[in-house]
């Protein structure tokens, strides 16, 4: 049996690799028609900013290294032009010589992957203009880079933008992300991004939100002049394109195979496409969302390497399915750490989807341990059984762990209730006694069983309409910003001065991160008060409202932005 793979990196080498340990007596041919096979394009960037040194760590084989281990007939350079289903061949150009030959196939597997998205504007098909996907990107970005260049612009600020963002500042490159949508990494709930923003902004990145490019022009003083749609102009020596990727599916739709609605190759739960005889893994393909089960494109590497895994299994005759996509993501910018996994809360909003949430901010470690810092979690869940939905965390350090617990929780159809019973290990270099997963877990379940009533930043101010304000923190705290109308009676006198608390109306207590709300929240419901308690504290809350600071007691401007107090984070760690 002769199977032909059409590309030759994730989805591509995973499935050969697997299908020759399945069958010994397999020819297998790889298609690839660019330059490297079996890469590391998640490296790339790292690259360019000089944390990965040599660039032959990403090339993590070679057509050589594929046939001498593996037995692989890897063919780079060669690009497949036409499929013809009837005669069972694929039409192929060698770049090398230009020769067209026809190849023979029993099983063809498409894993052409996904092309850089280039907009519709005036001068984004200028070939000067970088954009990254392979080892050839990378090695035209540092061509462009080595001839001086001081300042960069990167179009699209989510995992590669922000990526290259922290690459070309780590050159010394004045560097500028320009995002179409009002919040970095839009995968996230824009709540969510505010600290990613200021920590951005923090290192020297200029950051243009809600600003598209609109032209680009060659520069009088640099290479590029891009026109923005805020009506400024910057002049970049440098110029990235980062706003995305679309499926390679030209050859699969001239060959008549069904193309799904998310624009990629619809596949079975055995990488099966609607004809005979053809498979397809990887960024081209759309599959199954686990918690929706509509279909999506991922576009990540573990889902690709699997699906390649899976086309394997079954060419091989195994009986192996995929399981939905989840969409765990996660990635570093600069000192922080971002993941999430699972739907947010816009895309169950859109959905349709019922569901409840939670924020907390507990240390990533033990906080009398040096080096830690609060984390910044949201957990989405089913409002019936707690079964969970998505979450997001992001931080300085454990961010990985927990997106990875969380991600695992969700897969194996666990609750919140689950959650509070997990057994995490622990040491203060570590975690915490109760882990921040736990947190979450007895916050959420706490929720669902009546324990506990929250309320949300988002509503605010109309709640102040209804409701008691009561800021739980200390005097100083609350000179120092407050939100707007709220009565300061710190936690710890709150006993003492219940004569003061009205009983016609609710009271919705906060504090910081939302512990001594907590503690308050529990004094007055048990003293009969109708009570919630703001989840997630202040650092959730300005994650939403943007107003202006109040001023200390003696009129003096303490903080004069929600920034301000975001900023007291990196150099407070442990106060939470």
């Amino acid at each position: 049996m002769k199977t032909v793979i059409v590309g030759g990196v994730a989805a591509g080498a995973s499935t050969g690799a697997r299908l020759r340990r399945l069958d010994e007596s397999a020819e297998i041919v790889v298609l690839e028609r660019g330059r490297f096979v079996s890469f590391a394009n998640c490296g790339l960037p790292y690259h360019i900013g000089g944390a990965i040194p040599e660039r032959d760590s990403l090339l993590l084989q070679t057509p050589e290294s594929l046939a001498r281990s593996l037995a692989l007939d890897v063919r780079t350079g060669h690009e497949v032009l036409r499929i013809d289903r009837e005669a069972k061949e694929v039409e192929v150009r060698d770049h090398d010589t230009g020769r067209t030959y026809r190849e023979s196939y029993d099983t063809l597997v498409l894993c052409p992957g996904a092309d850089p998205i280039r907009p519709p504007i005036p001068g984004a098909d200028d070939p000067r203009v970088d954009v990254l996907r392979d080892v050839e990107d990378m090695d035209r970005i540092m061509a462009h880079l080595e001839l001086g260049a001081s300042r960069a612009t990167v179009v699209g600020g989510s995992y590669i933008g922000l990526e290259l963002a922290e690459a070309l500042r780590s050159r010394g490159l004045e560097t500028t992300v320009v995002e179409r949508t009002d919040q970095l990494m839009p995968w996230l709930d824009h709540e969510m991004t505010r600290i990613l923003h200021h920590h951005v902004r923090s290192h020297d990145v200029d950051v243009r939100l809600s600003t598209s490019a609109d032209a680009i022009r060659s520069g009088k003083k640099s290479t590029f002049a891009v026109d923005l749609s805020d009506g400024t102009t910057l002049e970049p020596d440098v110029l990235v394109l980062a706003v995305g990727a679309r499926p390679n599916v030209e050859l699969a739709r001239a060959a008549g195979l069904e193309i799904g609605p998310r624009g990629g190759i619809v596949v079975d739960a055995h990488m099966r496409t609607s004809a005979p005889g053809i498979l397809a893994a990887g960024d081209a393909v759309e599959t199954m969302h686990l918690v929706t089960g509509e279909p999506v494109l991922s576009m990540l590497a573990g889902p690709a390497n699997r699906q390649g895994r899976i086309a394997a299994d079954t060419i091989a005759g195994h009986d192996s399915a995929y399981r939905g996509t989840q969409g765990t993501a996660v990635v570093k910018v600069f000192d922080m750490t971002v993941g999430g996994t699972g739907l947010t809360e816009n895309q169950l909003r859109a959905a349709g989807i019922p569901y409840r949430k939670v924020y907390a901010h507990p240390s990533g470690h033990a906080a009398y341990y040096p080096g830690t810092a609060p984390l910044f979690m949201k957990v989405l869940f089913d409002p019936a059984e707690g079964r969970l939905l998505g979450a997001q965390v992001l931080g300085w350090d454990g961010v990985d762990k927990r997106i990875d617990v969380l991600a695992v929780a969700q897969r194996a159809g666990m609750s919140v209730y689950d959650l509070e019973h997990l057994e995490l290990s622990y040491a203060p270099p570590y975690g915490s006694a109760k882990d921040p997963v736990n947190m979450v877990g007895f916050l959420a379940a706490n929720l669902l069983r009546g324990d506990i009533h929250l309320w949300y930043p988002e509503e605010f101010p109309e709640c102040a309409e209804r409701a008691l304000i009561l800021d739980a923190r200390t005097q100083a705290e609350y000179e120092a910003w407050h939100i707007p109308g709220a009565v300061l009676i710190p936690y710890t006198e709150l006993r003492e001065r219940l004569s003061e608390i009205p009983r016609d109306r609710p009271v919705y207590t906060y504090c910081r991160s939302g512990f001594r709300s907590y503690i308050a929240y529990c004094v007055l419901r048990q003293g009969g008060w109708e009570t919630a308690f703001l989840s997630g504290g202040t650092m959730t809350y300005h994650g939403f409202h943007k107003t202006p600071l109040t001023t200390g007691a003696a009129g003096m401007p303490v903080v004069t932005h929600a920034e301000d107090v975001l900023a007291q984070l990196p150099g407070a760690l442990t106060a939470v």
